[in-house]
């Protein structure tokens, strides 16, 4: 499965647009724009074990850094400032990653 299959490319390619410049990335906005916020928690959930690249059940600091690499390859990195905003916003118990339940947070958002 890939993203493609939940997301439409040209949201995909509108929201990645939007946060070339460094420093520029929003979570809640690239959510809004890529139309994750519009999912199901089920989508999200689909979402969420693509996103985890290492199956752990966690997306933790080192694999936000590649955050839109995974929407797109040769997008950029998320800077470091935006990769701890994100952790921040989406780590709901404080244990420096991010579960399910965190991506599913911006659905509200």
């Amino acid at each position: 499965m890939s993203l493609t299959d939940i997301l439409s490319p040209s949201d995909i390619a509108a929201a990645l647009r939007d946060c070339q410049a460094p420093d520029s990335f929003s979570p809640k906005k690239f959510f809004q724009i890529s139309g994750m916020s519009k999912k199901s928690s089920s989508q999200l959930n689909k979402i969420f074990q693509i996103l985890d690249s290492d199956q752990s059940g966690f997306i933790e600091e080192d694999e936000l850094r590649y955050f839109l690499q995974r929407f797109e390859y040769g997008a950029r990195m998320l800077t470091s400032s935006e990769t701890k905003n994100f952790l921040a916003a989406a780590d709901h118990d404080g244990d420096g990653k991010i579960g399910a339940e965190g991506i599913n947070l911006f659905k509200y958002r």
